[in-house]
């Protein structure tokens, strides 16, 4: 069964590059609906053809990055993890660097189709830090904690503070949930209040597509507490396994009795099997070592599962 949801884990991905390729073009087929609805009555402008444009390179560059990487899921490979699962904080500044870049490329496409001096000198002033400094800190801070947090998760994993088992396949609950498939409250919180932001972020550039989209600081800080949220989260979770108590095994009705060489011992504690490994083919290759001995964990079936 195992070996089994590895191969489906990889032929999923080798497929769907596919899949994001053809989300990313209806992408493009989406803005171009919306700017030609938008277009009825007030004309179409050069901002207008700017987007689009900027839009088809931005796909483009897409498509061409998930063909690259198709065996690793397409578009989506950046965001994948180690452990095959989706990244909140990769896909929170992949989203972010993303959108910086289809801004940019805007201004740069209307910055060539003008012709006269002064509207040159506004689009370049579009770009300035007093302009855009929301959006360069917000940038600059989900960019750090997609650092930090795999710093921090890879550190904790060779210290043996934290321990994660290699999903089958990337899962889109990925990003709001942990290892074991709970909802997490510090991925849930980032993940709404970035998407949030960044939907704001993109009405101000489609209302004022000459600069760069000015996020209220408020709404900038409210980013950055919700980033500092999830890394304290990142560095709250997981811990090393405890033990609690040894003791001798025995049957139902048997007495107590002192621990002697040769006798069938229970060691109980908590964190011996990882978030992640409940499944019976996952707990039936789980090894606990303690010290030199390594014990394979039981299968003692329970209602639910093992």
């Amino acid at each position: 069964v195992a070996e089994r949801g590895r191969v489906d884990g990889e032929a999923w991905l080798g497929r769907l590059w596919r899949r994001t390729a053809y989300a990313v073009w209806g992408t493009v087929l989406t803005v171009l609906i919306v700017q030609a609805l938008t277009a009825i009555g007030a004309g179409w402008t050069a901002a207008r053809t700017a987007g689009l444009l900027a839009a088809l390179v931005v796909a483009a560059g897409l498509t061409g990055a998930g063909y690259l990487h198709r065996a690793r899921g397409g578009a989506l490979a950046p965001v994948v993890g180690e452990d095959n699962r989706l990244s909140t904080s990769r896909a929170m500044a992949a989203g972010w660097v993303l959108f910086v870049v289809y801004a940019v490329l805007v201004l740069v496409g209307q910055l060539a189709a003008a012709s006269a001096h002064g509207e040159r000198d506004d689009l370049i002033a579009g770009l300035e830090l007093a302009r855009g400094a929301g959006v360069v800190t917000v940038v600059a801070v989900v960019c750090a904690v997609a650092v930090v947090v795999r710093r921090v998760v890879g550190l904790r994993v060779l210290g043996q503070r934290l321990q994660k088992v290699r999903a089958d396949r990337p899962r889109a609950a990925d990003l709001l949930t942990d290892d074991s498939g709970r909802g997490s409250f510090a991925d849930i919180q980032y993940v709404v209040i970035g998407a949030v932001a960044l939907v704001f972020a993109a009405v101000r550039l489609a209302r004022r597509p000459e600069q760069l989209p000015d996020l209220p600081w408020g709404l900038a800080l409210l980013v950055l507490v919700s980033a500092a949220t999830y890394l304290a989260g990142k560095y709250a979770e997981g811990g090393r396994p405890v033990i609690l108590s040894v003791v001798r095994s025995r049957e139902a009705g048997d007495l107590d009795a002192p621990i002697r060489t040769g006798d069938d011992i229970e060691i109980r504690g908590a964190g011996f099997v990882p978030p992640g490994a409940q499944s019976a083919d996952r707990l039936s290759r789980m090894v606990v070592r303690i010290g030199a001995v390594h014990v394979h964990v039981p299968l003692v079936p329970v209602p639910g599962g093992f």
